[in-house]
């Protein structure tokens, strides 16, 4: 394989592991299944960081990977917070705000691109609300449960907050929206 093929194929292997991971969660409910789900999706976790950094070092930046990498992120971690809710660990209010937040801010980017071809890059808020979701994920499947239940709380709040300061930036967009 090309170099330059890499971080897309790191990209589609991540969404390769989703009917993985939802079927070790779905046909063996025991502590070994969670924990191999949980290793899988470390390992898809890990991949999400890896792809973007090779494709902007090796200058290899695609549409496909545009497009492809922020929405296998989305699908592998909104899977898994529905997974944790099927298998007991997580709240389902909080997976739903989770899950909301997602599909507002995708909705955000797509008017922004409509709207003047604006992109909206992730910021730090954003990165941490990433980050913190994943390692709650990861935290729950072990059954890490005070670990886990801290930091889906701290992946809620800074959920929110990010989901504000999009928002918040992209306000002239609203301006007649209530006039």
């Amino acid at each position: 394989m090309k170099k330059e093929h890499i971080p897309n194929a790191l990209t589609f292997g991540r969404i390769l592991v989703i009917p993985i991971f939802i079927l070790i969660l779905s046909v063996w409910d025991s502590l070994a299944s969670h924990i191999l789900a949980a290793l899988l999706f470390a390992l898809a976790s890990v991949t999400d960081y890896l792809d973007g950094y090779l494709a902007r070092k090796w200058q290899v930046v695609t549409n496909f990977g545009k497009f492809a990498d922020p929405m296998a992120d989305k699908m592998l971690v909104m899977t898994a917070f529905i997974m944790l809710v099927e298998i007991g660990v997580a709240p389902a209010w909080i997976v739903a705000i989770i899950i909301c937040r997602e599909l507002a801010v995708t909705g955000l980017r797509l008017l922004l691109v409509e709207n003047g071809g604006t992109v909206l890059a992730a910021a730090m808020p954003g990165k941490i609300k990433t980050f913190s979701q994943m390692f709650a994920i990861i935290f729950l499947l072990f059954h890490w449960q005070l670990l886990g239940t801290m930091t889906l709380y701290i992946a809620l709040f800074f959920t929110l907050y990010s989901g504000y300061d999009y928002f918040k930036g992209a306000s002239y967009l609203f301006k007649d929206t209530f006039k």
